[in-house]
């Protein structure tokens, strides 16, 4: 689902599905909804359909080493509300998608890292002091969205918007909504608010207002391995932040979805949408909602195959900084960034990518809300490490 997509099938505030979907896809070089069940990787049908269609590696090397963990102790004086993760060598990605595979040694500095995601009271303050209006907030203009009708272009973003009965899992036009008036001030439309939102994650982020926010803060997003490294808290090829079991002990570890995807959450998490941030148990490493909640930004361009391009080179790989272009084939010629960590949209029965390894993605200019970000910054002492591109 793109802010292109639904601006072309917005009509005050719902979708025209079926037929308009098919030639909307058409339209942008993809294909037809039951083409697209085939072929997508935007979500993952539930963890059993990944595992049954992807055998382990088989050679029995990513058994062989744990992570080789740096110093613990941090540089110096953290920035409020950062934590050091200490960086260094781990097995990144996951046998369950084929996005994600093969698992691969890649090793990372320490760095800082924003100790939940950001909030809406924080962008608040940035908006405040610079004035910047966000990509939500900007009328769309003609010229970036050819396909779409004059009176469709109007400020508004991505919204989930459940139906009322059981639907196909094929047809994710059916949940989302292009609404107006949908920003970070009115997460849900303009008769919703922030007013008691402060501590929530700040949702409805385009890629350019997280890098905008990153530069007042002095801060940057995490390359997508400096995020699983930090995601893992320390943990080898665990399933998820805090271990193999999603519910250990019957322990609810994260804001996912419950009940019946898309039409019937049951909240037994407490949230039908994103929670307060650090409402559930930190990882390893004192990280709140690296997994579930929102989706969050990172730097790296989005390839289907850069694990493969990475494993194919035999050694470790220093401080990965994502491929140097973004290919996916369920929608060719869309660029798009790598998201990580999961939301409250998540779910076993459709979109398991919450499990570390796990990767989303999603057009810069689209934000969504169910995706938020944060950010981090490098030992001031050591540059960043500049990785040549694969």
């Amino acid at each position: 689902m793109t802010r292109g997509q639904l601006l072309i099938l917005f009509t005050v505030g719902t979708l025209v599905l079926a037929v308009a979907g098919v030639y909307l896809l058409a339209a942008k070089g993809g294909s037809s909804p039951r083409e697209k069940e085939q072929t997508t990787m935007t979500c993952d049908m539930g963890i059993s359909a990944a595992r049954q269609s992807r055998q382990p590696t088989g050679d029995g090397s990513a058994q062989s080493e744990a992570p080789t963990l740096n110093l613990a102790a941090p540089p110096g004086p953290a920035s409020e509300g950062m934590l050091w993760i200490p960086g260094g060598e781990f097995w990144m990605g996951t046998d369950e998608f084929p996005d994600a595979h093969p698992l691969h040694r890649v090793y990372v500095d320490g760095f800082w890292m924003d100790k939940t995601e950001v909030t809406t009271a924080q962008f608040q303050k940035f908006v405040n002091a610079t004035g910047y209006v966000t990509i939500a907030e900007r009328a769309p203009r003609a010229e970036d969205f050819p396909g779409a009708p004059p009176e469709n272009l109007v400020a508004g973003s991505v919204v989930f918007s459940p139906p009322g009965h059981p639907v196909k899992l094929h047809d994710h036009f059916q949940w989302w909504s292009y609404i107006k008036g949908a920003n970070w001030r009115h997460p849900e439309g303009p008769n919703s608010d922030i007013a008691k939102r402060g501590n929530y994650p700040v949702v409805h982020i385009a890629y350019d207002d997280a890098l905008a926010y990153a530069k007042w803060a002095g801060k940057r997003l995490p390359t997508e391995a400096e995020f699983e490294f930090a995601q893992r808290g320390g943990l080898d090829r665990k399933a998820y932040s805090w271990g193999d079991e999603f519910r250990p002990a019957g322990t609810i570890m994260a804001n996912t979805f419950q009940g019946h995807f898309p039409d019937h959450n049951t909240v037994e998490d407490g949230y039908a949408t994103a929670a307060p941030v650090g409402s559930f148990s930190p990882n390893g490493y004192g990280l709140y909602d690296m997994t579930g909640n929102v989706w969050e930004w990172t730097s790296d361009w989005y390839r289907h195959d850069y694990y493969r391009t990475l494993a194919a080179g035999g050694s470790i790989v220093r401080n990965p900084q994502g491929p140097p272009d973004s290919v996916d084939p369920s929608e060719p010629g869309v660029k798009k960034k790598v998201h990580k960590g999961g939301s409250f949209l998540c779910t076993d029965q459709y979109c398991s990518r919450y499990i570390a390894g796990g990767r989303g993605k999603g057009e810069p200019d689209t934000g969504t809300n169910h995706v938020g970000f944060r950010l981090v910054r490098s030992d001031q002492r050591n540059p960043p490490y500049k990785a040549q591109r694969p």
